[in-house]
């Protein structure tokens, strides 16, 4: 087993994991800490040390909001456990988990980006744990970044300091990562030339920012996409993650150096990081992905409805119950003027698939319910259909009856339970079916990280119902529910409708 492995800052010395067949490597620097003159910079080279690092325990996690443990939080009952974990600005680093036996096996590779609104959470957490992941012969690496204020603010000084990098700390802290990864993983016997990345939630988000990152050609050969794609379903609803240009977000910074009360950077600099993390939380502003011109060219959803994305196999999906919208209103004449406005001449038929006749507003906003995460994944697969060289989709909709006193349905992120085989770690009561979905379900995923295709055997040795690929004249795709079905999953009338109106909307813009 590779107990010890030399990478380009010196010796790494890891630890049998539960299985002794797989090493763990816990809290190894991929970048230099982000402290002081390097708060609100792109990461930079980490440092050689002497000897041999003990990478035995996490690293400190990313300065956020400290947990507080509440029942009524369904998170803080699934894995935000831990309300003294160590926190600490100087946070960049990174965990591996490999089955290799010897350096030059050339395993595939999968880089893992957590969750969390880009404002919270980290790689301690007990679902990302990745030995079950590395027992299919993955080499499995999850990245600790930057959030909310200290990895997303903006500034004029920053700009005028870094014109080549002046946002995206946060994504940056990703990037540099999996650069890392790709100089130095062969020396735990993976393969730098197979690379996966993939995310949940804000770090599914992360993947497609990255995916359309022009300065990231090549890095990776396939993409994991976990509950993260969004778009607008209906004007009016909050979007869980916004888009903000260089600009705007500029001006942000500047009030919010004035609520520091500061006026400088280099005064910013000099704060103690508990203080801005507690102002940052006092603030109450969202902070996240940044149109900057040099990271992130524009809006990463409609980058890559624009074929503009590294054109590699993708693995998305999402949770039955997550993130449904309306539309905004209260009434049935407010709802037709909606129509009108958004629809035009369709706008009948949009009130008919809402079942509007009459003057029931209440029928009508519940059959116009939608996944936003939905819509979005049908919309990506519809323009991945119409490129010439689309590139293989996998759709996911999980739908797996979750036990426990809170009755919590298919919840946002209970899929990584499944995805990483990590079920024994959770207080819920699942059993064997649970078991079999999870192993089923992070077969398919191994699958796809060692080849873009998720379909293999079973380890019963009987092979897994056959997945193939989403496009819009076959809407495949698999259900993960008390077993794993494969069947069509056409999307319902509402939003095949919205999503032809999207469409023709954009080729009449593009005309």
């Amino acid at each position: 087993m590779l107990r010890s492995v030399i990478v380009e800052n010196g010796i790494v010395q890891g630890l049998p994991a539960a299985d002794p067949r797989i090493t763990s490597y816990k809290g190894i620097p991929f970048a230099a800490p982000p402290v002081g003159e390097n708060r609100w910079r792109a990461p930079q080279p980490a440092q050689d040390w002497e000897g041999t690092l003990k990478a035995f325990e996490f690293a400190p996690i990313s300065m956020q909001a400290k947990t507080v443990i509440d029942d009524n939080n369904i998170y803080t009952r699934e894995w935000a456990v831990d309300p003294d974990i160590p926190m600490d600005e100087d946070c960049l680093y990174l965990n591996v988990w490999t089955p290799a036996k010897r350096a030059d096996e050339k395993l595939p590779v999968f880089v893992w980006y957590f969750g969390g609104a880009l404002q919270v959470g980290h790689t301690a957490e007990m679902e990302f744990d990745g030995e079950r992941i590395a027992r299919r012969g993955i080499v499995v690496v999850t990245v600790n970044y930057r959030l909310n204020s200290l990895g997303f603010l903006c500034h004029p000084e920053i700009s005028a300091e870094s014109p080549d990098a002046p946002a995206n700390f946060g994504h940056l802290d990703q990037k540099a990562a999996t650069e890392w990864v790709k100089r130095n993983i062969s020396a735990f016997g993976g393969d730098p030339q197979q690379i996966t990345i993939g995310g949940q939630s804000a770090g599914g988000g992360s993947v497609l920012t990255h995916m359309t990152a022009p300065c990231n050609r090549g890095l990776f050969q396939r993409a994991v996409i976990l509950s993260g794609l969004i778009t607008e379903v209906y004007p009016g609803n909050p979007m869980p993650i916004k888009k903000i240009r260089l600009t705007e977000a500029e001006q942000e910074g500047v009030r919010f150096f004035d609520f520091l009360g500061v006026t400088t950077l280099a005064e910013a600099r000099q704060l103690d990081a508990t203080y801005i993390r507690d102002k940052t939380l006092e603030y109450n502003r969202f902070w996240g992905t940044v149109i900057d011109g040099q990271f992130c060219l524009g809006s990463p959803f409609e980058l890559f409805m624009r074929q503009q994305r590294e054109m590699v196999p993708i693995l998305l999906g999402h949770t039955s119950s997550e993130f449904t919208v309306q539309p905004i209103a209260a009434t049935m004449e407010e709802l037709r003027e909606l129509a009108d406005t958004l629809f035009g001449d369709q706008a009948d038929t949009f009130l008919e698939l809402c079942q509007a006749q009459g003057s029931d507003v209440d029928k009508a906003l519940k059959q116009a319910s939608v996944r936003m995460i939905e819509y979005a994944i049908r919309l990506a697969v519809r323009a991945n259909s119409e490129h010439p060289e689309g590139t293989s989709l996998y759709y996911y909709n999980f739908d797996a009856e979750i036990p426990g006193w809170d009755q919590p349905g298919t919840f946002h992120s209970v899929d990584l339970w499944f995805f990483f085989e990590t079920l024994a770690k959770c207080w819920r009561p699942f059993v064997g079916k649970h078991y079999d979905l999870a192993r089923q379900m992070c077969n398919y995923l191994s699958y796809f990280i060692a080849t873009g295709n998720p379909n293999g055997p079973d380890s019963t040795g009987d092979m897994m119902p056959d997945w193939h690929p989403c496009t819009s004249e076959r809407p495949y795709g698999m259900l993960f529910g008390d077993t794993a079905q494969f069947a069509e999953t056409a999307p319902d009338p509402l939003i095949a409708f919205l999503v032809e109106q999207y469409s023709s909307k954009a080729a009449a813009s593009s005309r």
